[in-house]
Order: structure tokens, then sequence, then C-alpha cells
């Protein structure tokens, strides 16, 4: 699954709340708006009939999310929103297009390929490009432009894996790709190297390519002859001069290399400083839009709160409301904006540290009924109502709740340990823990057998550690402090250190070697969570051997089962995998809060095109003024 190291979705959604809020025991002053979408913060209008008109459409960009790269082969470090679906997407169009409004399925309007067609056991996929795409100087997309886009890919790893950031070694593009070869200016046939689960490579690698102008780029310098990219040292004289400009934020707006596009937009205006700018209409645009597009005016803000006050102001067309600032929304109906609100696809959770030998956490975590009990004090109900004031989602597991997903299990829409505080206490119990509410749980009966703590803890050893919690957005405090008030009532004390994410994600990270020196510094750290894929395989988080598995969680049975998710091809692999995963509880899931959108009610188009403002997906294309 391709994700980024520190979740950009979820994280910057949540650094939207930068102020205390009521705790989970308080009331929420705003109860969640009447909906037209199971389980979202407000609705979303029907489009609006009548006459259509164009303008200047003002759209705010969230907090730390300004552009700073541009080249649609973007780099790990780069690996953000801001870069790819809110700037680059509007210019250049992947090959198939992921969400649905807020559902995490294609779209196949938006797409520039027909789906995919599998052969030779599911080593073999046969693309076709739509007929209806050109780029933006007359050209048609082709297959060779797909065929440019893998090898500028390939020479971009080869130079260093960061250059790429969806890259995972050894999986998926490019390292699962024996051959890619071109039937014709429209059909594209990629062959792998074994075989694959087709629903994995759809959704989480083909999703991925974008189609590039291979007749405008495929030089080495500015007045450079086009060069064959199918020569590796050609395709790394192109990447290393694409790359270049990309670097190159001041001349975004001026250089003629990134004016030949095939999306809605064309970028006409660029501020390297602030990272504002200004999309126009690609009037050669072959997909689905307004009768006539508006431009796009993207402006950023020193914080949340700034772009709050613009809202409040009626200073921007498009924006979204902080976290903190829920309880306003009626007043931001009554300046004229319509609101939603809907959780990103992806997972909150609390890691595990399952190395973490301090009063023997590494034996006392590897305990399934541990791991039930710590769910079992989480109120993840009372979270979503007194700490995201209704704006938020349960989720259960690595599949949340919300948006509904194809994929999910039973377990990720009915809590498999719902919050109670009793049936902590009785799992304790029954397995050789003295509970002593208020104080610290021992363990009376030591060893393996029924009824007993489990290997490796001595009798004796005390139910106390501590978790190690960021103090930005302040709702992981809040959420962990009830937490560690819960699991009080059933004696296991939890110790709250505070810290911030760039500490706990830089240095909590077992599998990082330089990181060991803190193994025993944190049993638990809660530093924010993972964006989902569509096809939502945990391949690289919760695989024993991920470069995401941040707390040494290793379970044959799960490994077993992400390597299905992958490899095999049942449809519903996936779906075992995420059933597993979410009864054993490899981290401690939260519920996830919503991104609130808002728009001025004079502003108008299709309801998913608005809804999927939630899921960080812009597509201004649909939107135009009624008055």
């Amino acid at each position: 699954m391709r994700r980024s190291r520190y979740n950009s979705k979820l994280a910057a959604a949540a650094l939207a709340g930068v102020a205390a809020m009521a705790g989970c025991s308080g009331s929420s002053s705003s109860a969640p708006l009447k909906t037209s979408f199971g389980g979202a913060f407000g609705t979303v209008p029907a489009a609006a009939t009548g006459a259509q008109h164009t303008g200047t459409v003002t759209w705010a960009e969230a907090f730390e999310q300004q552009p700073t790269w541009i080249l649609p082969l973007v780099t790990a470090e780069a690996n953000l929103s801001g870069n790819i679906t809110e700037f680059e997407y509007e210019m250049w169009r992947p090959l198939y297009w992921f969400d649905n409004g807020v559902a995490p399925t294609e779209s196949a309007a938006m797409s520039l390929a027909s789906p995919p067609v599998w052969s030779n056991g599911d080593k073999t996929v046969t693309i076709t490009l739509k007929s209806s795409y050109n780029w933006s100087d007359g050209q048609p997309v082709t297959s060779r432009d797909v065929l440019f886009w893998f090898d500028e890919v390939t020479a971009a790893i080869k130079e260093s894996p960061v250059n790429w950031g969806p890259y995972t070694p050894g999986s998926g593009i490019p390292d699962q790709v024996a051959s890619v070869t071109t039937r014709g200016a429209s059909t594209v046939v990629v062959t792998l190297d074994k075989a694959v689960n087709p629903g994995w490579f759809w959704d989480d690698e083909l999703s991925l390519v974008v189609p590039m102008p291979s007749a405008a780029w495929a030089r080495a310098s500015a007045n450079g002859p086009v060069l064959d990219f199918t020569v590796p040292a050609n395709a790394m004289k192109i990447y290393n001069y694409l790359a270049a400009a990309s670097k190159s934020l001041s001349t975004y707006a001026t250089n003629p290399l990134w004016q030949t596009v095939d999306g809605p937009y064309r970028l006409t205006a660029f501020d390297a400083n602030s990272g504002d700018f200004t999309l126009t209409p690609n009037t050669a645009y072959g997909g689905p839009h307004a009768r006539t597009m508006s431009d796009l005016r993207a402006v950023s803000f020193t914080s949340p709160a700034a772009e709050f006050d613009a809202v409040r102001a009626g200073a921007v067309d498009v924006g979204f409301v902080p976290s903190i600032d829920i309880p306003e929304v009626g007043a931001v109906k009554a300046g004229g904006y319509n609101v939603f609100g809907y959780p990103t696809f992806g997972f909150n959770y609390v890691v595990y540290n399952f190395r973490d030998t301090t009063g023997h956490f590494n034996s006392i975590i590897a305990q399934p009924y541990v791991r039930q009990a710590i769910a079992h004090l989480e109120d993840e109900a009372g979270y979503i109502k007194g700490i995201f004031g209704g704006a938020g989602g349960p989720a259960y597991g690595p599949i949340p709740a919300l948006p509904t997903s194809p994929y999910a299990p039973a377990d990720a829409v009915t809590d498999p340990y719902p919050f109670s505080i009793p049936a902590a206490i009785s799992l304790l119990k029954s397995h050789g823990w003295t509970v002593r509410p208020g104080g610290t749980d021992v363990c009376a009966k030591a060893g393996s057998g029924a009824g007993a703590c489990g290997t490796g803890i001595p009798a004796g050893t005390k139910l106390t550690f501590n978790l190690v919690f960021g103090t930005l957005p302040p709702f992981i405090e809040e959420m962990d402090t009830d937490l560690a008030s819960q699991a009080a009532k059933a004696g296991i004390t939890v110790r709250l250190q505070a810290s911030n994410i760039n500490f706990i994600s830089t240095n909590y990270d077992n599998a990082v070697p330089a990181d060991k020196a803190y193994i025993d510094k944190w049993a638990m750290a809660d530093f924010g969570g993972f964006a989902d894929s569509p096809y939502p395989t945990t391949l690289g988080i919760f695989n024993s051997t991920g470069t995401g598995n941040f707390g040494s969680y290793a379970n044959p049975a799960a490994d077993k089962l992400i390597a299905a998710s992958v490899a095999s091809g049942d449809p519903a692999a996936v779906k075992a995998e995420a059933a597993f995963l979410t009864a054993d509880q490899p981290g401690l899931f939260q519920p996830n809060n919503d991104w609130v959108a808002v728009w001025k009610k004079n502003l108008s188009g299709p309801p998913d095109s608005f809804a999927d403002l939630t899921q960080w997906d812009l597509t201004p294309e649909y939107w135009y003024f009624t008055g």
C-alpha cells in the first residue's frame, strides 16, 4: 500500500484544530446537521439549475499544504496532497481517478482509460486509453505518453529511491513490472514478473500512473532535441532535467514545460514565497466539466485561524472549518456558506511498541486480551460527540466505518470491543490479574496456561506504562487523556508524556535502525495515522517487515493475509486481512475527525464535486456561479 510515512491527509485535517476543545464528558454545542450522506456533518445541496456564470473561484489552501513540486512524478519529501491532488492533478490527470465524492471507488467518467483487462494468470494487464483526451498543444494523449511515465519512474528510482514518494521496494511499480509495451496509439500492455491481485494493482498501482507529454518533455534541456526515452541513459537525463525544473518554484508559471497539460487547467500565476497560484481553464480538456469553466485562485494562510477568519469575512468562495470552530458552523451557514464534513479514508491509531522491555511491556502487549481490554477502554462515540463536536466517524480497524468501502469487513462497521470498563476488568481478571480500580493492577498468576497473565509476565508485574502523544492537534491529547482516565478505573496506569509529532515520527520507529536507541523509551505513541489507498491493504505497516511498522507488530497470520491481499486473485482477500487486524488490534484504532468544507451558496455543481473536498480532492472544473 502506498502511503506517506506521516498521513498528510489526516494530519493536515487535524492541524486545523489549534486550541483545546471540550472533553468527552462535556456536551457539544453544535449537534450534527441533517445530511444526505450517512454519517456526514452537514449536507451537499443538489446542483442548481438555471443560468450558469463564470468568474474566479477563490479557494483556501490548507495550512502547510502549499505546493512545492510540480512534476507529476512526486518525490518522497513532496508526497503530500497539496502537491498532488490539489495542484498537479488540476493540470495532469492520473490514468485512473479514484474517489467518487466521499466513496473510495473509481470514477469512470474522470479516468483517462477504460477498466484494465487481465490475462496470463493475472500477470498481464491491458489498458486502453479513451480517445477524448488531448494535450493542450493539440496532440492526443497516447500509449507512448504512458510508457514515458513508466520509463521516467524507473530512471528516477534508479538514481535514488526517494525520487518517487509512493515507491515500495520489491512491490508494485516499477519493481514487479517485467515490461511495458504499446500496441498502437491507444493500448498499453503491462507484464508483471508474477501474478498479482488485480484489485490491488488497479486501485493502488495503476491509479498512480500519470501520462506525461513525451513529445514536449522528452528532452535533456530546454532547447535540446527530443530523445528516445526508452534508452535508460536518455531517460535518466530527461528525469534530471525535469526534476531540476520542478525545483525552480519561481518559474512554474513561466516555464513552457508546464504549459503542456491534459487536465482541466493550466497554471498562469504562482507565488514561490506564499504558494498562492492561479489556474485558467484548459480549453482542450476532454473530460467532464461545467459548460463554461471558471478560473481558480488558490490563497494560502499563515494558520488555520487566519483561514477561518477569511471564511467569517466571506473573503473566500471555498474554504474549511477548523475542528476547534465546529461550534460556529451555524454562523458560517448564516454568512452564506454551505457546510459539509466527512472523515477522510484512513485511520488514526495509537502505536504499540512490541519491543519495549520496560516493566515487561513487550510481554504484556503481546497478549491479545490486553489489547482487547485497552480497546474496551476507548470511548469512540464520546470522542466524536464531545471532542469532535459531532464532526467525526468511528474507526475500529485499518478500514474505517466511514467512508463506506466495498472492502470493509463486518467488524469495521460494528465495534468488536465496545466501550465498557466492566468488559476490560473481566478480561484482566480472567487472565490472572488482581484488578485495583484507582490503583495499579498486579499479575497474580504468572505463566502461559489458562487463566494466567501470559508468557514472559512474572508474578508481581504491574500494569503500568507510558503513552507519548503529540500536542497538536489538541484533540490527540484530549483523547489520550480520556483513555488514561478510563484505564485508571480498570486499574491500568497510563503515564501521559507530551511530545511533538516530528519527534515521535522521527525517533519512535523500530523499523529504522538509528531509532533503536529509543526502543525502551515508549510503550505507546500517538502521532496521527495513515491514509488508506482505495484498495486498503496494510502492506508496509502491519506486515512484520514493513517499513512503516513503527512498533514491530509481528503476526504470521497477518503476514499471510497481507501477502494474499497483494498476490492472490481473491477479490475478498483485503477484507479478510482487515477483519483479522481489527480483531487482533495491532494498534489502538481511533475515530477520524471530519474535514469540514464550506463553499458559498452562489457556487454550485454536482454534489460529488463538493463532497470530494473532504477527501482532499479538488475538482473545480465542475463548478459554476449562479448569481
